[in-house]
């Protein structure tokens, strides 16, 4: 098949708007649940309890961040060769790599982008909480060093992770891969020990 096939191309277009529209749908779904269930728990809670939450929200979104990069930088060649040995893991790591683009996607721009608004946004409502306990003369000055403090600590997170994931991709991967194959296979262990 050619790369100026029309078929194909009209094809692949095809593929790329549903895929475009399933990533739509899935962020605004996963996006709203995630901002109602902090909400909701953030302001029934106290500071600390909010500012844990917040650190949880901003932590999804480094490891997404850093699962989604070692995706995109690993080698499949390691996990054939793991594959032979029936090592459990490797089928699951490969399918992660053959679809490294979409892994990719879904980690760093799906995941990493709602916890970067959800943070904020839980980042907000410490604030609020903050000032409404406590006299300050510029409240803006609480909600100015929230910010400042996810937005220091989402890109210093991300950014070490980014490292962290280019030099330790197969490891991470084959991690991940291990982990999709005990979900798959979490009802056969469970009938095993019972």
């Amino acid at each position: 098949m050619s790369k100026s096939d029309p078929a194909a191309s009209k094809k692949e277009r095809a593929k790329t708007a549903r895929w475009v529209v399933t990533i739509f749908g899935i962020t605004i779904l996963v996006s709203g649940v995630i901002s109602l269930v902090s909400d909701v728990i953030m302001e029934s809670s106290g500071i600390f309890v909010a500012f844990v939450i917040l650190l949880a929200i901003v932590l999804i979104g480094i490891v997404f961040d850093i699962v989604g990069m070692a995706v995109a930088t690993a080698d499949e060649k390691p996990f054939h060769s793991m594959a032979a040995r029936k090592v459990p893991g490797a089928q699951e790591s490969i399918r992660l790599l053959r679809s490294a683009e979409r892994v990719s996607s879904i980690c760093c721009d799906v995941v990493g982008d709602i916890c970067g608004v959800v943070s904020g946004s839980a980042s907000a409502t410490i604030a609020a909480q903050v000032v409404a306990r406590m006299e300050f003369s510029w409240p803006q000055v609480v909600s100015l060093v929230m910010s400042a403090l996810v937005a220091g600590l989402t890109v210093g997170g991300k950014a070490i992770g980014k490292t962290v994931a280019i030099n330790s991709c197969t490891e991470i991967v084959h991690t991940v891969g291990r982990f999709l194959y005990t979900l798959h296979h979490l009802p056969q262990l469970l009938r095993k020990k019972k």
